[in-house]
């Protein structure tokens, strides 16, 4: 099985994160005299510089003998292991591992064992580290919130829904981890601060800004001041919500007129006629989106029922909203032309047969009507009768539909 295979087990991801344990507060080791904190590739205007910088002074992590930091590159499980461990020299809460992968004389050995024995990184089964992986920005959060045993008092959605466009796409094994790293100010999102990334490979900056933000979360660093902290100086996301009573016009471009019998119910689709917006302007609902529903019977009437919005995207919505009921009649009598009764009209399976059977025009029961619905079936219900009651509904006017709840469009 490849890495990437064995990545994707729940179960090997839980082994290989481990599970939120006591800690000891940790205690940041003084920055030796000659630690490096300039490199040419970390400019004073770059996001991550300060933290970089200030993790580069303690000696936790270190640029290369060119003098670069080569903040862009990715970090494998056993760098990671060896900045965790110098920047949380934490008590051990579990026994070491031999893992088949590491020999006693690797160049992590030791940071891995830590990392391990504090509770910050485990294994795949197997007792295989896998230290040449590249580690993703989730995992990192994880084994910070694990490590340093952090939970959240909110339900773990609500946290990661205010804060993240892109919350949907956290690991389901992550969420109550990332959404207390989320409320201790771990998150650091570069360039949007509310596009998380989680599934992508963390770099260095990623890494040197979480791990900073964890020293800060723990009284053990002065706080940086940065854009790009999830929490810090911004506001949660807003859930947008469309209120129930809300008159949304729609419209009806086929036909001038409707026509339907009392007891039957016709599919119908319908048109927004214009944007509905916010007070800002702010566009919730596009002209144009689709109308999805139903004519049913009501009470001494007919009343449309709506069950679906279709964005000009694509994008579908289930909408719970209705049209008052339209209680205006037409009788159709043996003997009227049927021609001018169906004109510019669109009709029901129902109200096609009953005019059919009534004026004897047997070319409209031939026809298909609303929502593709054959007529001659319905034929017979009506044959022998002198007249039918039909209702009828101008759908430019009649058809303008009422929220009966609230409708939730998502998060600005």
């Amino acid at each position: 099985m490849s890495n990437f295979n064995r990545l994707q087990s729940s179960t090997a991801l839980m082994l290989l994160l481990g599970v939120g344990v006591g800690t000891v507060a940790p205690i940041v080791r003084p920055a030796p005299a000659f630690a490096q904190t300039a490199f040419y590739d970390v400019s004073s205007g770059y996001w991550a510089q300060g933290f970089i910088q200030s993790l580069s002074a303690r000696n936790i992590i270190a640029g290369f003998p060119d003098g670069s930091f080569r903040p862009n590159d990715p970090v494998t499980r056993a760098q990671f292991a060896a900045m965790v461990s110098k920047a949380f020299p934490t008590a051990r809460t579990r026994s070491s591992v031999k893992f088949v992968d590491v020999s006693t004389n690797y160049w992590a050995a030791n940071a891995i064992d830590a990392a391990y024995t504090t509770g910050f990184l485990a294994g795949y089964p197997g007792n295989v580290f896998d230290p040449g992986q590249n580690i993703p920005r989730v995992q990192v959060l994880v084994s910070l919130a694990n490590g340093l045993n952090y939970t959240t008092a909110n339900t773990p959605d609500t946290v990661l829904q205010q804060y993240y466009n892109d919350a949907s796409g956290i690991p389901n094994y992550a969420r109550g981890s990332v959404a207390a790293a989320t409320d201790r100010r771990i998150v650091v999102n570069y360039p949007d601060v509310r596009t998380l990334n989680p599934n992508q490979v963390a770099t260095r900056a990623d890494v040197a800004a979480f791990i900073y933000q964890a020293l800060v979360s723990n009284g053990n660093v002065a706080s940086i001041t940065s854009p790009y902290i999830v929490g810090a100086g911004t506001q949660p996301s807003r859930q947008v919500r469309i209120p129930a009573g809300t008159t949304i016009p729609v419209r009806y471009t086929d036909a001038k007129k409707i026509l339907v019998a009392p007891t039957e119910t016709s599919p119908l689709t319908l048109t927004v006629a214009q944007n509905i917006t916010t007070s800002q302007g702010t566009v919730l609902i596009p002209a144009g989106t689709k109308v999805i529903g139903q004519l049913r019977p009501a009470q001494g009437g007919s009343q449309f029922v709506a069950q679906e919005l279709v964005y000009p995207n694509g994008q579908r919505l289930a909408v719970n909203a209705s049209s008052d009921v339209i209680t205006k009649t037409e009788e159709v009598r043996k003997g009227v032309n049927a021609g001018n009764v169906i004109k510019d009209a669109a009709l029901g399976a129902a109200a096609a047969a009953g005019i059919s059977a009534v004026t004897g025009d047997r070319a409209i029961a031939t026809e298909e009507v609303l929502g593709g619905a054959g007529v001659g079936a319905l034929l017979g219900v009506f044959l022998g009768r002198d007249s039918v009651t039909l209702i009828t509904i101008d759908p430019n006017t009649d058809l303008n539909l009422r929220l009966n709840s609230d409708l939730a469009l998502g998060t600005l």
